[in-house]
């Protein structure tokens, strides 16, 4: 996987992720999976394409996972950047490698659910879904 100037990587090799970590972060350090059980987070995993961003000296620093059927629609979900590395770009550089993983797919819409992060997903596109607080998307009218 490519690896940026600063030394970090963001692969898809579910083997590389560090379960113990994404567990306690998911289920302790975010609003939307508060003590949500180990098991629940590995069975989500394996019905996902997961992101997973490595610092230089290889400890996981980010996640996502994307839901998908590779053809019509993508659901985001579980993006999570530890807070020793927010406001290095980090989630902009994980955001971007998904939807240039996503373009060859041609998908019609991709969704995603944020209380707190819509700027950061408007750079790429989404805008609010209609009637539905904290839903964003991305449809693209050309992709049938």
């Amino acid at each position: 996987m490519p690896i940026d100037a600063d030394g970090y990587e963001i692969s898809t090799d579910r083997a590389r992720l560090d379960m113990d970590w994404l567990h306690d972060r998911l289920s302790t350090d975010t609003y939307w999976a508060p003590g949500r059980p180990r098991e629940r987070v590995e069975r989500a995993l394996d019905h996902s394409v997961c992101y997973g961003v490595y610092h230089p000296d290889g400890h996981q620093v980010a996640f996502a996972r994307l839901v998908t059927d590779h053809t019509i629609i993508a659901w985001l979900g579980d993006v999570y950047v530890d807070r020793s590395v927010r406001g290095t770009g980090i989630s902009l550089r994980l955001i971007a490698r998904i939807m240039a993983d996503i373009e060859p797919m041609e998908l019609r819409r991709m969704i995603l659910s944020t209380k707190d992060a819509s700027g950061l997903y408007e750079r790429f596109g989404f805008g609010p879904q209609e009637d539905r607080d904290e839903w964003m998307q991305i449809v693209w009218e050309e992709h049938l």
